[in-house]
């Protein structure tokens, strides 16, 4: 059978020519070439998803505190992180600030749960559930070992500066930040508890080490016998602090 070829262009002028009215221009070839019909000019569902997840790694990036690198997911609401002294380090609470006479510990740990965690530059909150300290030994007159180094009243608030790196944790007027010490001395064992000055002490977060530093900050004794030191200054070395909510526990950056 033989093609029939159709002009449009006779059609059209004939349709001019029996109503008055231009026929509506033919589309070009160009129209319907695969160009035109391309998956980008037919994708705006990936396109979205394209930015959505550039904008959800920007959100990630921006938070205060962010996992594996600086430039890492966020922290998750409900997270734990963790953290233990340096090996090599010790926990000390020493009689004067800047001492060596008093209470170090080779073992220390930490333990908090992400409560809020904001675009950066932010306040990153985080509730300190547990402080544990063990293999200590003391210097101080007349006490001949160290039982256990308790913290009381957990949890505390906790709050992680952007920009300044600074970590405050914070205890309330019912349940301030106290730490007691159970020694033993050459007149049997006594309990030693101190309270921190204005109910909260300051570290500082670094993303060197991905720690955090507390140097020198105050207890004062609420009671105990006289062996007991009138004054505690507690300094302590932390890394690297990880997440361990998420395999692998990778390190957390604060930004």
């Amino acid at each position: 059978m033989r093609a029939i070829r159709i002009n449009t262009a006779i059609i059209a002028a004939l349709l001019v020519a029996a109503t008055g009215t231009p026929a509506l221009a033919a589309p070009s070839p160009a129209a319907f070439s695969p160009a035109a019909f391309s998956q980008a000019a037919f994708s705006p569902v990936s396109g979205k998803t394209a930015a959505g997840n550039a904008a959800a790694g920007s959100a990630a990036a921006g938070t205060v505190l962010t996992v594996g690198s600086a430039e890492g997911d966020a922290a998750a609401v409900g997270d734990v992180l963790t953290a233990a002294v340096v090996a090599g380090t010790t926990a000390d609470f020493s009689t004067a600030s800047g001492g060596t006479t008093g209470i170090k510990c080779a073992q220390s740990t930490f333990t908090a749960v992400v409560v809020d965690n904001p675009a950066a530059p932010g306040v990153a909150t985080e509730s300190t559930t547990a402080q544990t300290f063990a293999s200590c030994t003391a210097n101080i007159l007349g006490v001949t070992r160290v039982n256990t180094v308790t913290v009381n009243n957990v949890p505390f608030a906790t709050t992680v500066e952007s920009g300044t790196g600074t970590v405050t944790v914070t205890g309330t007027a019912t349940a301030p930040i106290q730490t007691t010490l159970n020694l033993g001395t050459i007149l049997g064992t006594i309990n030693c508890v101190y309270r921190a000055v204005g109910n909260a002490i300051t570290g500082l977060s670094s993303n060197t080490d991905n720690s955090i530093t507390f140097t020198n900050q105050e207890f004062a004794k609420s009671s105990g016998p006289i062996t007991c030191p009138s004054s505690g200054f507690f300094t302590a070395h932390y890394a690297p602090v990880l997440d361990t909510s998420i395999d692998g526990s990778p390190a957390v950056f604060t930004n």
